[in-house]
């Protein structure tokens, strides 16, 4: 009865054959040692002989082949990567520079220096506490606020000559900065009228001798300083100019595009203007804020630098909000400001006539016209 054929794996066989190849032992002895007959271990020998050339060929192919197809996607994914962060670049010098501060932070990962060099900014800037007003500047920016809204063509020159009128001694670099710091300058150009932003577009006044008939045909939207016993906020609205209803409206701590960003899409809910207008800050030619208004096709407009009566609905809505509401409650804070514009604006569009619309109030004017 014969034996059962022996099965040999590959890895045996081929250190059997370089074995044989080196020539240190002899045929019979490997055969003796492995217990395998010597034609079987010359068999062995010569295929891996025949083939080495080509085993060597095919592996520097396989192995040229493999890299090609390792590399090849990389470099790709490195294009993409590239592109991205250019968009994003571009994209984040829109944002205001109070945001991109703000994603600054102690980490194991990003040390600060490479955190401000990716957002942005300076690390002066991040380590940076900005100083409390003190209750003398805040009653002197109340003064300012007052007095700016009764004569808008009044710059700091003309407003530190006023408040030494009514004797308070003070130096025209501190009614500079306050003003600065209040968003305000006088209505005529002059030589240092604020600037907006580096590299924004600034878009052509489209309202000039133009005739608003209609509801939609033109809204506009600003940000004004409000004051409160302790501190103070931004305001920012959007009007509809021949109806004079306030379509949406938000408070922020800080004049960035953000919260103008958000009462545009909130107005947007209830509409679509054919232009829409505002001066030329900062807040309104930043990317995330145009960029709203050209996805929906909705013409731009900006006022002339230093032009606030280019925008004078809006301008009108800020004395009335102020004398009828800021100015007699004296908010203490930024939430019981909230709750009291949330009722005066409800106020002012459902209840307050207007002699202009013929004693009617914004909200039946711009649900009249809206509904047809």
């Amino acid at each position: 009865m014969k034996g059962k054929r022996r099965a040999h794996s590959d890895k045996f066989k081929a250190k059997i054959a370089i074995e044989a190849l080196k020539g240190i032992k002899t045929l019979s002895e490997l055969a003796a040692e492995h217990k395998i007959h010597p034609n079987q271990i010359s068999t062995w020998k010569r295929q891996l002989q025949m083939n080495a050339e080509q085993l060597f060929s095919s592996g520097k192919a396989s192995k040229s082949k493999t890299e090609d197809e390792l590399t090849a996607p990389l470099y790709e994914e490195i294009g993409r990567l590239k592109m991205d962060i250019k968009w994003l670049e571009k994209k984040l010098l829109s944002l205001p520079l109070s945001t991109r501060k703000n994603w600054v932070e102690v980490s194991p990962e990003y040390s600060i220096r490479r955190q401000c060099s990716l957002a942005g900014v300076s690390r002066s800037c991040v380590y940076y506490t900005p100083a409390i007003e003190t209750a003398e500047n805040l009653m002197l920016m109340r003064l300012i606020d007052e007095q700016y809204l009764l004569h808008p063509e009044f710059g700091y020159p003309r407003m530190t000559d006023w408040l030494r009128d009514q004797g308070y001694w003070i130096n025209h670099k501190r009614v500079a900065r306050l003003m600065r710091v209040m968003g305000l300058q006088a209505i005529t150009p002059g030589p240092h009228t604020s600037k907006p932003a580096p590299g924004h577009k600034i878009y052509p006044y489209l309202l000039r001798n133009m005739d608003v008939a209609a509801v939609d045909q033109v809204w506009s939207m600003d940000i004004t300083y409000i004051p409160m016993r302790r501190g103070f906020m931004y305001l920012a609205a959007v009007i509809d100019w021949y109806s004079r209803y306030v379509l949406a409206w938000e408070l922020s701590n800080t004049m960035e595009s953000l919260f103008c960003v958000a009462a545009l899409e909130q107005a947007l809910t209830q509409g679509k203007p054919t232009i829409f207008n505002t001066d030329q800050g900062a807040q309104f030619t930043s990317e995330a804020f145009t960029e709203v208004l050209l996805d929906k096709n909705i013409a731009i407009s900006m006022d002339g630098r230093g032009r606030a009566l280019d925008n004078v609905f809006i301008e009108r809505l800020w004395w009335t909000v102020k004398y009828e509401d800021i100015y007699p409650k004296a908010y203490s804070d930024g939430h019981t400001l909230y709750q009291g514009l949330s009722r005066y604006f409800d106020y002012y569009n459902k209840e307050r006539k207007h002699s202009s619309l013929n004693k009617q109030t914004p909200f039946e004017v711009f649900s009249k016209q809206t509904t047809h």
